[in-house]
């Protein structure tokens, strides 16, 4: 099979958004704009976290992780992106598309998986403040982060390897801006039944069932918070969980609706426009979503700023 697809594919052509040849420069100003922000932004909390002892707690510890898998996710898409918004030659390797494809399901997978850990490091901490520092100990939070990483590594490469071991002899030409599953598999020459099921079913479990567990946490948490005599511990309880959420919503959300759409050509520009929220735009309004209501994270950059 290897031989097969070094004879007949050895690279694909990204069509990304070349039907919109008049909107490419702005396109590519506002995904610089957006990949800049990202970067920085995420670099400043990874910055934060580890330069600043009020922050070496728990939470700080996941959105440590998930600034990192932000920069990860959305630098395995944006720069090639942004090259072929520019160039006429809009190809990718064979190789280049399956690494593309294996360092995205790792980011994306992962981050599905951590955003479950968070939700349970707020479960604990709102539930049962007393048994926190014993339930939630560092040993138990690089627990939760390693298994979000063994959980994203064994479907990248398990994906990868399935999908890039078919043969490939027939069109090149992949109706998105990066090698995402289903249009990759749409180019192949055989019945992809099976992998289509799968896909299915990755999606149901690390979508899906992270969310569930996500949105079941939460019922627990705001029925605690409601219970509380004090309005000020209830503002205060609720105002650590509106971050979480609302990244949760945004990612979710995006990552969901594309991958439960139903496939069509009229759904094409739609996938496309998601995908862009979920790559690009999203890990660029997370470091800003945690920081603008986090007096903790307000302080340290004063902190870091004043050194």
């Amino acid at each position: 099979m290897k031989k097969d697809n070094q004879s007949c594919l050895t690279e694909f052509l990204l069509l990304g958004f070349s039907d919109f040849k008049s909107m490419e420069e702005l396109l590519f100003c506002l995904v610089l704009i957006f990949y800049l922000m990202a970067l920085i932004g995420n670099s400043l909390v990874l910055i934060l976290t580890i330069s600043s002892p009020t922050l070496h707690t728990p939470m700080y510890f996941f959105l440590w992780n998930l600034s990192f898998l932000e920069i990860g996710y959305t630098s395995s898409i944006s720069p090639k992106m942004l090259v072929n918004l520019l160039s006429e030659n809009q190809t990718i390797s064979f190789w280049g598309c399956g690494c593309q494809m294996c360092f995205f399901l790792l980011f994306s997978v992962t981050e599905c998986c951590l955003l479950c850990a968070m939700a349970y490091d707020r479960y604990v901490a709102i539930c049962k403040p007393l048994q926190y520092p014993c339930i939630m100990n560092y040993k138990k939070c690089v627990k939760l982060a390693a298994i979000s990483w063994i959980f994203g590594i064994s479907v990248c490469l398990g994906e990868s390897i399935s999908i890039f071991t078919l043969p490939f002899c027939g069109s090149n030409r992949i109706s998105h801006f990066f090698c995402d599953l289903m249009p990759v598999l749409t180019l192949t020459s055989i019945n992809t039944y099976k992998n289509e099921v799968a896909n299915a079913t990755l999606t149901v479990v690390f979508g899906l069932v992270p969310l569930l567990l996500i949105v079941f946490s939460y019922i627990l948490i705001i029925s605690t918070i409601l219970t509380m005599p004090v309005a000020t511990n209830r503002h205060k309880a609720f105002s650590t969980c509106s971050s979480h959420l609302i990244v949760v919503f945004i990612f979710f959300g995006t990552i969901i609706v594309t991958y439960i759409h139903p496939n069509s050509e009229s759904s094409v520009d739609d996938n496309r426009i998601l995908a862009l929220l979920y790559t690009v735009v999203t890990p660029s309004l997370n470091p800003i979503i945690y920081s603008l209501r986090n007096e903790e994270i307000k302080t340290a950059f004063k902190t870091l700023v004043s050194r």
